[in-house]
């Protein structure tokens, strides 16, 4: 069964939840604007982004002066976006693919390379079709670099993308088997790309090219289909797999409801993820604007980047220079989310994993430095509990009456209650 819809007009308290789940955290004017709109109008608005950029961007990559310095720089360029940029939303979705087609920036190194990736990202953050955005991220340098798919010849076949299109990208671990991805390697055989490659060459544009005398042509049996199969053959029937739409929706739900997402909301997602045939758009216009949603308060634990970001845009989005978030975007790598370098091809695991002693001393500090230290942006007056915590009346109002904004700021930013989305 679909998701139940939710039928009340938004109180203060669900805008705030709705504008901490998607917009990393909210203004309270931004939370009142939404207060007595209908839920699915406030996805459906939420959702409606296009490619608008955040104007001012102080980093350009191509300044870099090496490959270090450039993804530096990228990295910079990104975390402006999630602070400062229109479409907030777009950004969430963007940091969560990036969690969901890893690539990782110890192997691409080259500024066209990211910069195609993060594009893509975008452009498909809430995709009306998950086969076409799977088949551009394979056929993205980034990724052909990084899972070594440009490396796949007939007759020397790597079967590192064909693995990981099936296991972390698509169906998950379960419905298919070794020869699959054996299989599966052969046809996509001699995808690669041209350009950019070497450290020599990180500001070298790259693009993808179909080589076809490294394709093994040979007839080859993937997911229970057989034929004369090509690369865009088997990245359809991977992203179309009836089990890809639990293991995808799976994830958004962790993204934008619970850490420990509840099963049978998820295979709710995954009935219209089935019955779309793949838009994502639906899923989470759906998932935006329903029960479960807004019953679900306080079941994830903010990463790293969405604790820095929330931070920010609940304070206003003050003015921050160039090496201030240079330094943020540090700060964020130690707390254990380095932008476009998660840990592994699997991804961050979140959760639980982004608490330990280390990580919570630094949001602590990092508290502390926005509030109260002698670089903090200027503050006049508090946040309103209801947009640093979710709530009108949290259990620490009391203990804030009698300090100044900047103290009771910082308390609710150290608070669980923020700490929650």
């Amino acid at each position: 069964m679909t998701l139940t819809p939710l039928t009340r007009k938004l109180t203060a308290e669900d805008a705030a939840h709705f504008l901490r789940r998607t917009a990393f955290g909210a203004t309270d004017a931004q939370i009142r604007a939404l207060v007595g709109k209908d839920a699915r109008t406030a996805a459906r608005e939420a959702l409606a982004f296009d490619q608008t950029t955040a104007p001012g961007n102080p980093f350009d990559p191509m300044q870099g002066a090496g490959p270090g310095p450039m993804i530096q720089l990228t990295r910079g360029a990104w975390l402006f976006e999630l602070v400062y940029g229109p479409h907030p939303l777009r950004e969430k979705l963007a940091l969560t693919w990036s969690n969901h087609f890893v690539v990782g920036t110890d192997k691409v190194r080259n500024v066209h390379a990211l910069a195609g990736y993060l594009g893509l990202l975008r452009r498909h953050a809430a995709t009306a079709s998950f086969e076409r955005f799977t088949l551009e991220v394979a056929q993205s340098p980034a990724m052909l670099r990084y899972l070594d798919n440009d490396q796949n010849r007939r007759g020397k076949p790597n079967e590192n993308f064909s693995r990981e299109l099936l296991e972390l990208f698509t169906t998950g671990i379960g419905p298919y088997s070794e020869e699959d991805v054996r299989e599966g390697a052969r046809a996509l055989t001699g995808w690669t790309f041209e350009g950019g490659r070497g450290n020599q060459n990180y500001l070298e544009p790259s693009r993808f090219v179909f080589l076809e005398r490294q394709h093994d042509p040979g007839r080859k049996t993937y997911l229970g289909h057989s034929g004369e199969l090509r690369g865009e053959d088997i990245v359809r029937l991977a992203a179309t797999h009836p089990r890809t739409a639990a293991f995808v929706s799976r994830k958004l739900h962790r993204a934008f409801l619970a850490d420990t997402p509840d099963e049978a909301a998820v295979q709710g997602s995954a009935e219209t993820w089935r019955r779309t045939n793949g838009n994502v758009r639906a899923v989470l216009e759906e998932l935006l604007a329903s029960e479960a949603f807004y019953a679900s308060r306080a079941r994830i634990i903010r990463s790293p980047v969405e604790y820095v970001v929330g931070a920010l845009r609940t304070l206003g989005q003050p003015k921050l220079d160039a090496k201030a978030l240079l330094n943020l975007t540090q700060t964020a790598g130690r707390m254990g989310q380095v932008l476009l370098q998660p840990e592994n091809v699997k991804g961050w695991d979140g959760g639980r994993e982004w608490i330990n002693d280390t990580t919570l001393l630094l949001r602590l500090q990092l508290a502390a430095a926005l509030t109260l230290g002698g670089k903090a942006p200027p503050l006049t007056a508090a946040p309103s509990a209801l947009a640093l915590t979710g709530l009108e009346r949290p259990p620490s109002a009391a203990a804030t009456l009698k300090l100044n904004p900047q103290q009771a700021t910082y308390l609710h930013l150290i608070s669980p209650e923020f700490q929650l989305a």
